[in-house]
């Protein structure tokens, strides 16, 4: 199967937080991700994934990225208000937890996220969850491409 495609690849953001969202950013980057979308905030993000959404031919993100902390129950409250707009089975959702606790973590699966993934203080492990984001793109990705 030839996949021929002139869309280039981009992911988008969801944070509550500028300096979290451009450090996120610039690690992910870092870490081969391709252009990226930072959207602040939940109204914004589930305004804009229902634009894109709606459209005949959408450009969808490869990956949605959410990190929101305004509560503790924000990411997983994004995720299933974003899981209810039409189409939105189309979309992969990598959410950010403050821990991968199995309540935490089945939390926010339980919600429609895709994959779950820690957020960390220490910039090495920071890091390190952000090189696991790229390749749960990467590996999603691939698998799309040769019908898997």
């Amino acid at each position: 199967m030839n996949v021929h495609n002139n869309r280039r690849p981009y992911l988008v953001l969801v944070d509550d937080d500028t300096h979290s969202a451009r450090l996120l950013t610039r690690v992910l980057l870092a870490h081969g991700a391709p252009a990226i979308e930072t959207i602040d905030g939940a109204d914004a993000a589930i305004e804009r994934l229902r634009a894109l959404l709606g459209r005949s031919h959408p450009d969808l993100p490869g990956l949605v990225i959410v990190d929101l902390k305004s509560s503790s129950s924000a990411t997983r409250d994004f995720v299933a208000a974003l899981r209810k707009l039409e189409g939105a089975d189309r979309l992969t959702v990598a959410a950010m937890a403050p821990s991968l606790e199995r309540s935490v973590r089945d939390a926010v699966l339980d919600a429609g996220a895709d994959a779950v993934f820690e957020r960390h203080t220490d910039i090495n492990t920071y890091r390190r969850e952000a090189a696991g984001i790229v390749s749960f793109w990467v590996r999603g990705r691939h698998l799309r491409v040769v019908g898997a």
